[in-house]
């Protein structure tokens, strides 16, 4: 819609009596839209609200708050922050219409923000787990085979429903990219996460750790560059998720170059990855399997990248309504989080035009509103 007006009308929103008005398109599906909703105590409701006193009004494109799926909040590229720098992340996530978070994999404790009713909602996956100098430093419990049962149990009950591994990591003996865990090993870590209710994600680059843990039962992978022909088939058939978090594959390049002197091995693989993301990511969602936005915000990169990974998923050719879904319908679905049903939190975004026929739009929104209240 092209006449998009400001938000409009006295008083706020969130107050006795008074009601947010959203008119528009607002897009509770791919393919079904409304013409209006309500926002009555932070809730959605289709029904116009009797003897409200005040009426604030939004007009525009809707859609419910995005998804990154693969984020840190907490974190830097030296480890945990302070609240206060976590407090901007989540504040440049929210301002880009990030509303929903996996944050996967954090070592601080970003519990207050559950308290916050104008930042985003966070689902975690606990701390990383990762091999014993196999991973960044100070970002993982770092431990041997015999104790990942016990560390994933651990991070289980610590977390929202998922925790982290890390699937494979440069091995300096070897010089190269490696699988970290023993089949066996994984196996019984897998199994107590699930027994305790939880799902597994994995960081993995390489070829050589997917089919283990796939068969082990993980539920998702990040990044999931090394992707071919024998594993795609194998992911789509055990139904397992992936997470490309392209913004960052975009970064192995100059990873590559850092490493060329002390292991040329590793750094020709990841300019090998680098090359074949676009195919490997086409060919996964050609397979069937699913694929959801995911940012990587946190460590080296910035956060408020969730447009620009769509824009990127579209680039390696998956078709944009697909794309979109991945960072908004579907992405909720998957996480257990409502859209914009009725009842559930009024947690949108606002756009000049309808973000379905060019996701560019996604980068620049024209209001956020969290729990009701329009916060950007």
């Amino acid at each position: 819609m092209s006449d998009v007006s400001d938000v409009s009308g006295p008083g706020d929103p969130s107050g006795p009596g008074e009601v947010l008005h959203v008119k528009g398109r607002v897009l509770i599906g791919p393919d079904e839209v409304r013409d209006e909703l309500w926002v009555v105590g932070g809730r959605v409701s289709y029904e116009r609200p009797p003897g409200a006193r005040e009426v604030t009004t939004v007009t525009g494109w809707v859609l419910p708050g995005l998804v990154d799926a693969h984020c840190h909040v907490g974190l830097d590229a030296h480890g945990p922050v302070d609240p206060g720098t976590a407090e901007r992340q989540a504040l440049t996530d929210r301002d880009a219409g990030t509303l929903l978070i996996r944050d996967a994999g954090s070592p601080s404790d970003t519990r207050w923000i559950d308290d916050r009713e104008d930042l985003p909602k966070i689902i975690r996956a606990g701390r990383h787990i990762a091999r014993t100098r196999r991973y960044i430093r100070n970002y993982a419990h770092e431990i041997e085979p015999a104790d990942l049962v016990e560390y994933v149990g651990r991070e289980a009950r610590r977390g929202d429903g998922w925790v982290k591994l890390v699937g494979d990591w440069i091995d300096r003996d070897a010089g190269d990219l490696t699988a970290c865990w023993p089949r066996a090993e994984v196996e019984a870590a897998i199994a107590e996460a699930h027994r305790l209710g939880a799902r597994v994600t994995a960081h993995c680059f390489a070829e050589d750790s997917l089919r283990d843990l796939v068969e082990a039962g993980i539920d998702c992978v990040e990044h999931a560059t090394g992707l071919t022909e024998d594993t795609i088939p194998l992911f789509a058939q055990r139904g397992v998720a992936i997470v490309p978090t392209l913004v960052n594959i975009a970064t192995f390049p100059k990873l590559a170059a850092g490493g060329d002197a002390k292991f040329p091995r590793w750094s020709a693989h990841m300019r090998r990855l680098h090359e074949r993301r676009y195919d490997t990511v086409r060919a996964a969602h050609d397979a069937g399997i699913r694929v959801f936005v995911g940012t990587d915000a946190g460590g080296s990169l910035p956060h408020g990248l969730v447009a620009a990974e769509v824009a990127e998923l579209v680039k390696a050719g998956i078709p944009a309504l697909e794309a979109l879904s991945a960072t908004a319908w579907a992405a909720r679905e998957w996480l257990g989080r409502p859209g914009l049903t009725e009842g559930a939190p009024a947690d949108l975004v606002v756009y000049d035009a309808d973000p379905r026929a060019d996701v560019r739009v996604l980068a620049q929104p024209r209001r956020v509103v969290v729990d009701g209240r329009v916060r950007a």
